[in-house]
């Protein structure tokens, strides 16, 4: 089986501020799977982005391997989104995975538990209502409320990128005390409460059993994922970003399918894929 990987040295001198350009082979990178916390990015990551958030599709053969890794690892997989967790459960109906929503706002350890809010305040309902006005700007902006967090989709609207930003400067020029940290993401802009992020949420995962003790990889793609890259060093874990070369990973994927084969790979044991 082949996917686009690229080897990296083995070496001790790869520092937080050095970038890489591959990924070596599955069996050479982790560990036992009865050893590994697997947290995983949605969007760009497992997924392929799609018009609108929606419409993105889970691939039938990612639901399997997914199910399976969380079986293989005793329940040490994770999710780790900006979408809430009632979202990250209707993408993946009927199945349900351990999960960090809304950046850190919230958490699940176990598919059947209840949701735990990590202490993360919703954002003031009139400063939403001003940030919602902003899709007004183009007809091609979606909005999207996650209570703990508001974005502005402009993939259908790209032109408007330039307005949005500007817009949601002005008011925070406006508001300059207001606890409140701007995500810029691929073709989103997202507004959230300050003082939490998906790292926050993370560390909090790694205090609970399964995850606790056990060495972490997680891939991301987006600017709001480097925040877990930073802190993967302190559990001995690993990081990996898709679609671009990312400070302080250990590699990088081309591609959500490359990330999808990649885990695929971890059940099968595949001793046999090609690195470019």
């Amino acid at each position: 089986m082949k996917h686009e990987l690229a080897e990296m040295p083995l070496d001790d001198d790869i520092g937080p501020d050095r970038a890489t350009d591959s990924v070596p082979a599955p069996a050479s990178l982790i560990p036992p799977l009865a050893r590994t916390a697997v947290l995983l990015d949605i969007d760009g990551t497992l997924l392929d982005f799609a018009p609108t958030p929606r419409e993105v599709w889970v691939p039938p053969e990612l639901a399997t391997t997914l199910k399976q890794l969380h079986e293989r690892t005793g329940g040490a997989l994770a999710l780790v989104s900006g979408r809430s967790l009632n979202d990250i459960d209707l993408i993946f109906a009927p199945d349900v995975f351990p999960a960090i929503g809304g950046h850190g706002a919230e958490m699940r350890l176990q598919p059947d538990s209840e949701a735990v809010a990590a202490h993360a305040p919703p954002l003031d309902k009139e400063l939403k209502r001003r940030l919602a006005a902003i899709a007004k700007l183009s007809p091609g902006i979606l909005l999207e409320d996650k209570g703990y967090s508001l974005a502005l989709h402009y993939r259908l609207a790209p032109q408007a990128e330039k307005a949005i930003y500007e817009a949601v400067s002005l008011i925070r020029a406006e508001l300059p005390t207001a606890p409140i940290e701007v995500l810029p993401g691929k073709s989103v802009c997202e507004i959230k409460h300050s003082g939490f992020t998906k790292a926050t949420g993370v560390r909090e995962l790694m205090t609970h059993a399964p995850f606790k003790g056990r060495r972490p990889f997680f891939i991301g793609d987006d600017v709001t994922d480097e925040t877990v890259f930073a802190i993967m060093p302190d559990y001995d874990g690993l990081a990996f970003s898709v679609g671009r070369h990312a400070t302080g990973v250990a590699g990088h994927f081309e591609a959500p399918r490359d990330v999808r084969q990649f885990l695929a790979d971890l059940l099968d044991g595949d001793r046999d894929i090609s690195l470019t």
